[in-house]
């Protein structure tokens, strides 16, 4: 199992700019496509961002051309940047490695002035 640990939320101005990053425990996280889920109050978690172990990405229309997804494999390391951010993206962002089913505890982001 590899463990997910996230960081980089917080309160941002509409507009404004947050890099979240997720630190994988193992090496292994180079042969796995990660992805970024992000879940709101009574909502189910849904995708935001994937991206491969050959680094091809995936982003929901809601965040195409804000939002940037990307990894260090040599520091295990998940990114996503996140620009013109809006109030309707505040919610708490996740970490996923899909092919072992691991996730991070979350890191909350509001949106907000």
């Amino acid at each position: 199992q590899v463990e997910l640990v996230e960081s980089g939320g917080g309160l941002v101005e509409p507009g404004g700019s947050l890099r979240l990053s997720c630190a994988a425990s193992s090496g292994s996280f180079v042969i796995y496509t990660m992805a970024w889920y992000r879940q709101t109050p009574g909502n189910e978690r849904e995708v935001v961002a994937r991206i491969s172990a050959g680094h091809n990405t995936y982003y929901i229309d809601a965040v195409k051309g804000r939002f940037a997804i990307s990894r260090d494999n040599t520091k295990h390391i998940l990114y996503l940047q996140m620009n013109d951010l809006k109030p309707e993206d505040t919610a708490v962002y996740y970490c996923h490695l899909p092919g072992l089913n691991s996730w991070g505890q979350g890191t909350q982001v509001i949106v907000s002035s």
